[in-house]
């Protein structure tokens, strides 16, 4: 939480009983204000309510400066016709729904939260009457409880995917976009998982073994360029595009070398340059993610990261994955079976991507600054032009890539093969199974 103001004693003491932790990063300079970080027991509600009683800001919960002083809509809970006149329930910005209150459709200067309040009535009308939505008799003078509901669900949808959102964008380095839809259901953003760019090693893991050197290129790729100094081929070409074949390693310039950000051999460190879109699947698939960009063949999408944990705790964790029916374990398997990248909890938007058996992405092993064979870095490149809008997957079977069930899977993982998890790709050559 963002204060404006020193929290009083007995505001501290209403505050603890409502959190599980807390922890206060160092104040900046001599301005008083904290950043909490709060796994919270309450509702934004309560929390909402206890800001105005102390003339508390708090922005990640909607209380700031102007809603303290000023009421604005956040979105319309029902509806209803009295005396000829239509009226709407008013869930106020920053307030508690204890202060909702009815207000005359004159009143609100709010257009899209109407388009919205009318697009969920009539979708839950919709419902089981083949996409068509039945429209309201003129004399219906108020909503049905159940339509009520489903309105207020899909507008807390739209406001937690939103703040989804601006936290993904927040927290990732690169430039292109990432959005997040729903359209199928009223799934949520999910409540345990971080976003990370690069890898988070665990206790004694070193993902960085201390490299020092870098090639002295004036204008890579040349004789003694990182990739020839280990032994392979350059892998892009002069229009980054990847030109060797699966299985072989790509090495990147580092830190170290002496060739600048625009160095042709520099393309998976610089992050996915496509923008993005995390999508609810309408197939029992749970999250997906497509492209809003056209993307050529041979292109660099994005990197698979997680945390980096050893096989014998990738085999603990795999055993309770598999109670819970989904796992994002990815065995690091280019010299040896050492070490697994779990994507569970901690990743970045490929943590989204679903399984095909005819994929769109291919898996590339790539050392930059880190050229420990047990630790290469995950790149997903593009098998063939993807168009914008289409959905990106990869085979959970290949090379490199094994132990891994989607979003929504139900079943074992390939160690415990004695129930199969039934694959819904979809694709003409499917499998049938995952494993």
């Amino acid at each position: 939480m963002v204060a404006s103001q020193v929290l009083s004693c007995a505001w501290l003491q209403k505050f603890v009983g409502l959190v599980k932790e807390w922890r206060f990063p160092a104040c900046r300079n001599s301005v008083v204000r904290c950043a909490w970080y709060v796994p919270c027991l309450a509702s934004h509600e309560t929390l909402q309510e206890l800001c105005r009683k102390e003339n508390l800001t708090c922005k990640s919960i909607g209380i700031t400066n102007r809603s303290l002083k000023s009421y604005e809509v956040e979105y319309l809970c029902d509806y209803k016709v009295e005396e000829g006149k239509a009226y709407y329930l008013v869930k106020w910005k920053g307030w508690p729904e204890s202060s909702n209150t009815w207000e005359p459709r004159k009143h609100l200067n709010c257009p899209l939260l109407i388009q919205n309040f009318l697009r969920d009535k009539n979708e839950y009308l919709s419902r089981g009457r083949g996409g068509k939505a039945m429209k309201l008799r003129n004399h219906v003078k108020t909503l049905k409880p159940a339509i009520a509901d489903y309105v207020v669900k899909k507008a807390k949808q739209r406001i937690a995917l939103q703040r989804w959102t601006e936290e993904l964008n927040r927290k990732k380095n690169h430039k292109a976009m990432i959005l997040v839809e729903n359209t199928v259901d009223l799934e949520g953003p999910p409540l345990d998982f971080y976003y990370i760019n690069e890898y988070k090693p665990a206790p004694g893991i070193n993902v960085l073994n201390g490299i020092t050197t870098g090639c002295e290129c004036a204008d890579c790729p040349a004789e003694k360029c990182c990739p020839k100094e280990a032994g392979f081929i350059l892998a892009y070409n002069k229009r980054k595009k990847l030109k060797i074949q699966p299985g072989l390693p790509i090495y990147e310039c580092n830190s170290y070398c002496r060739c600048g950000p625009d160095c042709p051999n520099r393309i998976v460190q610089k992050g996915t340059p496509y923008s993005l879109c995390i999508f609810r699947t309408n197939n029992g698939r749970g999250w997906g993610v497509k492209t809003l960009q056209k993307i050529k063949t041979n292109s660099f999408v994005m990197e698979y990261v997680g945390e980096v944990i050893t096989s014998e705790e990738a085999e603990r964790r795999g055993q309770f994955y598999d109670n819970q029916g989904n796992t994002y374990l990815f065995d690091l398997d280019y010299d040896s079976d050492e070490f697994t990248v779990d994507a569970a909890r901690y990743g970045n938007v490929s943590h989204f991507v679903n399984h095909s058996c005819d994929p769109n992405l291919q898996v590339f092993n790539v050392f930059i600054d880190n050229l420990d064979l047990r630790l290469p870095r995950i790149a997903l490149f593009s098998t063939r032009t993807i168009k914008a809008g289409e959905e990106l997957t990869f085979d959970y079977q290949m090379k490199g890539s094994i132990d891994l069930t989607s979003d929504s899977a139900e079943g074992l993982s390939p160690s415990k093969k004695s129930i199969r998890t039934v694959c819904k790709c979809g694709a003409m050559c499917c499998r049938g199974y995952l494993n």
